[in-house]
């Protein structure tokens, strides 16, 4: 089996190892990251879980951190890889089954600078693999979940329109805050789903066909809920931890 590594170059002077964690854990759970300090700029290379995180951060390939440029490359081809075992437990999902294009979302509102270039390639790589089955039976169930909180039995997000959510918002947020929904991990699209825009959201998790402009507002979303820590498997769309160094 081929090494789940990716080669980083053109690592600005001040970039840490903490840094370079904080940034490419968007990707996926990392094993471990390898800095090579001689030579001007710095490399490293960064091991990650799985392939399908490693192909993430391939996307990164011009991404700018501290204010450098990176280059990132490998040396094996990493195709998205979905165990059997990702076909059970839709109630919770890792970083890495999230689609590229919310993984996208989240870099912009934590700050870091991506190009739409890497924003298309996002989108591109969301067409071409597909989005993981596991991450689309997760929003399937959490679309129910949020629909029957907001409407009623047997209702959903995705079949009402959004000026019904208008209405259905208030009562579902004091519903939220009766049962405790909103101290559960992976609040953000729970909360999102059931907004005005709750129809918008779901789509765009759902659906590869997007523009650059959607990733750009699902970002504005993102920055506007709450920011969190990417290193946490929640599907949460979660920013990176405090003190990482942004461009």
């Amino acid at each position: 089996m081929s090494q789940v590594t990716v080669n980083v170059s053109g690592i600005a002077p001040s970039t840490t190892r903490d840094t370079l964690h904080d940034f490419f854990s968007f990707c996926g759970k990392i094993n471990s990251i390898d800095i090579k300090e001689e030579g001007d700029p710095k490399s490293a290379v960064v091991t990650f879980e799985k392939h399908s995180a490693a192909n993430t951060a391939l996307m990164l390939n011009g991404g700018t951190l501290d204010g450098a440029t990176l280059t990132v490359t490998s040396d094996a081809e990493h195709a998205d890889h979905h165990d059997a075992h990702d076909h059970q437990h839709h109630d919770s999902i890792e970083q890495s089954d999230k689609p590229r294009a919310g993984i996208a979302a989240e870099y912009l509102a934590k700050g870091y600078k991506l190009s739409d270039h890497i924003l298309q390639r996002a989108i591109d790589l969301d067409n071409k693999q597909g989005i993981s089955s596991k991450f689309l039976s997760y929003m399937s169930n959490l679309d129910k979940s949020v629909g029957e909180r907001a409407l009623g039995p047997d209702q959903t997000v995705s079949s009402k329109v959004q000026s019904t959510f208008k209405q259905a918002h208030t009562r579902a947020k004091t519903i939220d805050e009766q049962k405790g929904y909103s101290k559960v991990a992976h609040e953000y699209y729970s909360k999102a789903l059931c907004s005005p825009l709750g129809q918008s959201v779901f789509s765009f998790y759902t659906n590869t066909s997007k523009q650059v402009r959607d990733i750009h507002e699902e970002a504005v979303r993102i920055k506007e809920h709450k920011p969190q820590s990417p290193a946490s498997t929640s599907p949460a769309p979660a920013p990176a931890t405090a003190g990482a160094s942004k461009a």
